[in-house]
């Protein structure tokens, strides 16, 4: 079995911190956590990326007509270009849900 950071993973968890890594290159801090066959990349307010192993998937917005969630997926194999869409969330929700005030004091 592969190792991720230090000790054996799941090709999920091993997808998820490839995109840690690539985000943490563009400057956005990113948790992991996994359990179940999923690994989840928490970026920011309602920006969570799931990953399988295979694909990337997050939330994009609700289609109010429909009554959905719109999601949007990006292959696991590229996680380069999969960072750069989900900064792109990342920078839309910074812009409408900013860090609370209690939280503010600790990320600086």
């Amino acid at each position: 079995m592969p190792v991720a950071r230090g000790h054996l993973a799941e090709p999920s968890v091993i997808a998820a911190e490839e995109l840690q890594t690539e985000l943490e290159r563009q400057g956005i801090a990113a948790d992991v956590h996994d359990g179940y066959g999923l690994a989840l990349v928490s970026v920011w307010v309602d920006l969570v990326v799931w990953s399988d192993g295979e694909c990337y998937w997050w939330r994009t917005g609700w289609n109010t007509e429909r009554r959905r969630t719109i999601y949007a997926w990006h292959p696991a194999t590229d996680p380069v270009r999969a960072a750069r869409r989900v900064a792109r969330r990342y920078e839309d929700l910074r812009g409408t849900q900013p860090l609370p005030e209690w939280l503010a004091g600790r990320a600086s």
